[in-house]
């Protein structure tokens, strides 16, 4: 097995077990939660037929780094890496919601913008704007959390209506989000990269804010490069970036968005080769290490070995 797009374990004490998109959560005496980022890829809310190598180490380690960077801003659920593509730790009580935030007028929001849309999840947008045009500040347009389907997009005011979230506590979610997205601004920086937009999810743990899941990883969050950016910009063209953006833009150039009808192109392994290479280049790019690649002549024993081992510790 060179990726590993299913898992079905069962670890010492599980008591429960959640799939996601790319992740599967298993969670251990009801208090402690083994996050296994599969080699999955997703876009459009639509989970493609085929893993992509090395994809899950790239997240789960570039995760682990950031969430390690922003330890003073907010706690976070991360105990251990036991594995490439596993992360150990807290269960929290997740928020339902997932705090987007965004620098630049690009991806989702530029789509909004275009059809002639100037308010996004409650924030007011100026006319006049170009697509990837940074924002005077960055502003925060969250989503609902779907357990199924599409997230939502949300207003700050609809939140607190809805009592999905009490006014005092969306208020430090917002600030902690502005911190989080500033020090990664900084970090991306200093590696040549934007931080264009990104996704924080938020929960509590024995009553306190918690930043959970993962942070900073190219499913989360879109980087531009910032050699060329003001230049691109200016001549309207695309920039240059690392996310996840440029497999969404071969599905649209297939005809695929995920709407009802709608085929998945085929995914051949040069299309599959080449997505990989971007994941791993992103890795070295954010974080400034080189990637070292995994053995993965069998994931799945080795991921069931090592998280075992751990838990029996």
């Amino acid at each position: 097995m060179k990726t590993i797009v299913e898992s079905n374990y069962t670890f010492p004490n599980q008591t429960q077990v959640y799939k996601g998109k790319v992740r599967d959560v298993y969670t251990i005496n009801n208090n402690t939660l083994v996050m296994l980022v599969s080699d999955r890829i997703s876009a459009f809310d639509v989970v493609l037929p085929k893993g992509i190598p090395y994809k899950g180490q790239v997240l789960n380690q570039i995760a682990a780094k950031f969430l390690d960077a922003t330890t003073d801003i907010v706690p976070n659920w991360k105990q251990a890496l036991p594995d490439p593509n596993v992360t150990i730790g807290k269960k929290a009580e997740p928020f339902a919601i997932e705090m987007v935030i965004r620098g630049y007028l690009t991806g989702h929001a530029w789509r909004e913008y275009k059809v002639g849309k100037r308010t996004l999840c409650g924030v007011a947008l100026a006319d006049g704007m170009k697509e990837n045009q940074k924002f005077p500040e960055p502003i925060i347009t969250p989503t609902t959390k779907a357990m199924e389907g599409h997230d939502e997009d949300i207003s700050r005011e609809e939140i607190i209506a809805q009592g999905i979230i009490d006014k005092g506590t969306y208020e430090k979610l917002e600030d902690i989000t502005k911190k989080l997205f500033q020090r990664g601004t900084e970090m991306a920086a200093e590696k040549g990269l934007i931080l264009v937009d990104t996704k924080y999810e938020f929960g509590t743990v024995d009553g306190e804010i918690t930043l959970i899941d993962e942070i900073h990883t190219p499913d989360s969050s879109r980087y531009f490069y910032a050699e060329g950016y003001e230049e691109r910009l200016k001549n309207g063209q695309e920039q240059k970036q690392l996310s996840k953006e440029f497999v969404r833009q071969w599905l649209i150039e297939n005809g695929f968005q995920g709407k009802e009808g709608q085929t998945i192109p085929e995914m051949t392994d040069e299309f599959i080769a080449k997505v990989s290479e971007r994941y791993i280049e992103l890795f070295e790019h954010i974080t400034g290490d080189t990637f070292i690649k995994s053995d993965i002549s069998d994931i799945i024993t080795r991921i069931e070995k090592n998280v075992t081992h751990y838990l029996l510790q």
